[in-house]
């Protein structure tokens, strides 16, 4: 028969204290069952009237009876429910709660009863676990605070990118522009060419007939009319000016060629930056990814760390209980 009058819960689950009796009043006294409840803990039914408790991390075993059938299925759900709420309770509470609650009030409690009766010496000591504990909160303000830091560079590297993305686009639209208005210049330079050439031919050849007509004039002869001189005459200045002209409008598109070649070099700065900062972002990702690896691994110890103190608080937990049992052995055998 399994029954503890005195051993309080631990703040995992317990059975109220007005659950029916598993063994017939008339049989034995009645047992009242004041006992933790754990996710480890089991209850299965074996007969119409009884069933097993058992503990798997503690490698117990307890028959229980009961009087009716009605009464064996009410106490199975009602185990049910309290394992169940235990479990959530332990899935919902931060590892800080659970290790504060199991370390800082129940074994203090019962060290300081078996001192006060016993005086023997604690059980085991917990600073191990509280230092571990504090390890790992320290452990988590590192980690956020290198969260924030990576967060922190890659929206610098981000906005950074964007920009030289947005000057790079702008230098392209205007080379693009720069490029049309140099080949039409290219073009309109190869045409002046040609024309510069025929009105060069034909100023020559004007100026060769006012040659003419001066030397006729000169020996007496008998030259052209004044009409025709003078309209010789104009058009030669009117030649003359077109040619100087052409030759301003040819000196226009060598200075704007000179200015396409400044704007090719500024592209080419921006290309440059841009692969500068591809090249950063790199790094960063590359930095990023270790980061993100030491995180992994820091919340791996994390774990580890909690998995060792879970299993420092469930071995205390089991000594506080054999000390309890001890306890009662000695005050009975006091007693006697």
């Amino acid at each position: 028969m399994f029954s503890r009058s005195t051993l309080p819960p631990r703040g995992t689950g317990s059975l109220p204290a007005n659950m029916p009796s598993p063994c017939p009043s008339s049989m034995m006294p009645t047992a009242i069952i004041n006992c933790s409840i754990t996710p480890s803990m089991t209850f299965t039914k074996t007969s119409q009237k009884f069933g097993q408790w058992a503990d798997s991390r503690a490698n117990t075993v307890y028959g229980l009876g009961f009087a009716t059938e009605q009464q064996l299925h009410q106490f199975s759900d009602k185990f049910k429910e309290v394992k169940d709420a235990a479990r959530l309770a332990r899935e919902k509470s931060q590892d800080k709660e659970l290790a504060n609650t199991a370390l800082n009030i129940a074994a203090p409690q019962y060290s300081q009863d078996l001192s006060d009766e016993l005086q023997s010496p604690p059980v085991m000591c917990v600073n191990g676990p509280e230092d571990k504990l504090f390890r790992s909160q320290s452990a988590d303000i590192t980690l956020s605070s290198e969260k924030e830091r990576i967060k922190k560079m890659l929206s610098e590297g981000s906005i950074c990118e964007m920009n030289l993305e947005a000057e790079l686009f702008t230098l392209q639209d205007s080379n693009t522009k720069l490029v049309a208005a140099l080949h039409e210049a290219n073009a309109n330079v190869e045409q002046w060419k040609k024309q510069l050439a025929a009105y060069q031919e034909e100023t020559d050849r004007l100026r060769e007939q006012v040659s003419q007509v001066a030397e006729l004039e000169a020996h007496g002869g008998q030259g052209p009319s004044d009409l025709l001189k003078d309209e010789l005459t104009q058009s030669l200045e009117e030649l003359e000016a077109l040619l100087k002209a052409k030759d301003e409008e040819i000196h226009i598109l060598q200075n704007k060629k000179v200015e396409y070649h400044e704007m090719e070099h500024d592209r080419d700065e921006a290309i440059h930056r841009l692969r500068e900062t591809e090249m950063r972002n790199a790094e960063m990702e590359r930095r990023i990814q270790n980061t993100e690896q030491t995180l992994s691994n820091s919340l791996e110890d994390r774990d580890r760390m909690d998995s060792e103190i879970q299993r420092a608080i469930e071995i205390l937990d089991i000594k506080i209980f054999d000390l309890n049992d001890l306890r009662q052995s000695l005050v009975k055998l006091i007693d006697k």
